[in-house]
């Protein structure tokens, strides 16, 4: 027997400036702050569309603490999700006009995505999910692709996913 969740609801990340890395995701993800509590030294954002009562919290941990190392143990990114591919479109530009920018992939015919890092290098992935139906082969399989994001744009543009359930 498993525990059978159905979602991730939030995730919470260790920052050493909190005020810095919540200006950048409100800044750059039009996060809303939901609530402040200074004395844990926390902040927790929500999404303009969420359904949730927090999408995000944030602990401000200081500067002495240890900086990020790539590929040590932990959290590797988190992923979020945009309607449309339009939306991704527009993530990748804002990404880079914040100095956040790192990547791009297509993983086959299930998304495409666009990927990031915040102020403390914590590396986040925006994606965009093709419609389940044509999901095709890529359904079960891992298949990561150079992304040709003009040309994504101009097959799928306004066709909107987040309200798919997968």
């Amino acid at each position: 027997m498993s525990i059978g969740p159905v979602r991730l609801n939030h995730a919470v990340l260790f920052v050493t400036d909190l005020a810095r890395s919540e200006r950048f995701y409100v800044d750059v993800f039009g996060m809303d702050v939901v609530i402040r509590e200074p004395r844990a030294s926390a902040v927790f954002l929500r999404l303009p569309r969420s359904v949730h009562d927090h999408d995000l919290g944030l602990m401000g941990v200081g500067s002495s603490a240890p900086p990020k190392r790539r590929g040590g143990i932990g959290l590797y990114h988190l992923a979020w999700q945009v309607d449309t591919i339009d939306d991704l479109e527009q993530a990748r530009k804002l990404l880079t006009e914040a100095g956040a920018y790192t990547g791009e992939s297509s993983h086959g015919g299930t998304t495409k995505s666009v990927y990031g890092v915040d102020p403390d290098g914590n590396e986040f992935e925006i994606m965009w999910m093709l419609p389940r139906e044509d999901w095709a082969a890529y359904a079960s399989g891992s298949n990561v692709e150079m992304l040709h994001l003009a040309d994504e744009v101009s097959r799928w543009s306004g066709v909107s996913t987040a309200g798919e359930i997968h």
